[in-house]
């Protein structure tokens, strides 16, 4: 299943350069990216209409793009611009273009229907603007639909397992902590609270901490705006006031996980680690490192999800009560599928 009115995060800005061309795969549809003379983003269909020769494999000069078999040039539209030793040009050479936008160091892209692009929908990341925050980049190739990877950040309990080297923590803290989910039909926020614990390695390591702390976990899911989730964590020493909103005394972490399906069975994972903490301290990157241990150690989980799922596709999950949040966010893209489902039906 795939959602296409909506956006996605194709690649992160710097990944493609003036000049350059990135070819990948969206929603099982191969997409080249580039970037003309002029800086403006470009994506189009990754097949000259000539003889099917992927775009990806050509070369940018000026404002368009050149298929390396031919000599075959489109520009950022998609229209078929110079045919060598050819003065006609057949609208059939035209080849379709997706709606970009670049926004906050990321760039979007629209798979569905062009019409119902809204640019100004896309959410804000501000912490990649913020000078306050110290922030880095990761591409995840994952082996692993694309829920699966949703399914995992909107259950946090598998922390303390699959997390036990990293940002786990004790076990019963997290099944027994204060939890609250949201759902208003759109969006679904997973709000937890977890007082007075001992803090994972990470946290020591970020926060200096010498005893126990009170953590928050903050995450929203709103597919209808862009296949994202904001995680927002932290902790404090414990008793200080962060679930009053005084957080001054320990760290922030904001999580920005951007999930946009590969295929059917992989995925492309781009995720932001930011923080609040100084970068001359050291300890963003201390912690960036170990961030990115985290989102291994999830990737592995996921790909071994889905080779035992890939054995019997038809076979159910049985779910527990910690699925509440997950339960939600399926539900929201269930409806949103079906919303496109009736408006193909319609036209």
């Amino acid at each position: 299943m795939f959602i296409y009115n909506t956006w996605y995060v194709a690649a992160f800005a710097s990944e493609v350069a003036p000049g350059k061309v990135l070819g990948r795969r969206f929603l099982d549809k191969p997409v080249a990216l580039f970037r003309t003379e002029d800086g403006e983003i470009a994506a189009l269909e990754d097949r000259c209409s000539h003889r099917a020769m992927p775009l990806s494999a050509g070369h940018v000069e000026g404002q368009v793009i050149r298929c390396c078999y031919h000599g075959v040039e489109f520009d950022k539209r998609g229209a078929c611009t110079r045919i060598p030793n050819q003065s006609r040009i057949p609208a059939a050479a035209n080849v379709r273009s997706y709606p970009v936008v670049e926004k906050d160091h990321l760039i979007w892209i629209w798979m569905g229907e062009a019409a119902l692009a809204d640019p100004d929908i896309i959410i804000d990341s501000p912490e990649h603007n913020d000078p306050s925050w110290t922030w880095r980049p990761y591409n995840f190739p994952v082996k692993a639909n694309w829920q699966l990877i949703i399914d995992n950040i909107m259950d946090l309990t598998h922390v303390p397992y699959i997390h036990a080297r990293t940002i786990g923590g004790n076990p019963e803290q997290h099944y027994g902590a204060d939890t609250k989910v949201e759902f208003d039909g759109r969006k679904v926020t997973l709000l937890r609270k977890m007082p007075n614990s001992i803090p994972p390695k990470s946290y020591i390591d970020a926060g200096g901490f010498k005893g126990r702390v009170d953590r928050w976990q903050e995450v929203r899911f709103e597919p209808g705006i862009g296949m994202t989730c904001r995680v927002n964590a932290g902790g404090c020493d414990a008793g200080t006031g962060a679930y009053e909103g005084k957080r001054d005394n320990g760290f922030m972490l904001a999580n920005n996980h951007f999930i946009t399906p590969e295929t059917e069975t992989t995925s492309h994972y781009l995720w932001t680690i930011c923080t609040t903490a100084p970068k001359e301290s050291g300890v963003p990157d201390v912690l960036f490192d170990q961030f990115f241990d985290t989102i291994t150690e999830d990737e592995e989980t996921l790909a071994a999800q889905q080779l035992r799922i890939d054995d019997e596709p038809d076979r159910a999950f049985v779910g527990i009560a910690s699925d509440g949040a997950v339960n939600q966010a399926r539900r929201v893209l269930e409806t949103l599928k079906s919303a496109e489902d009736i408006g193909s039906i319609a036209a």
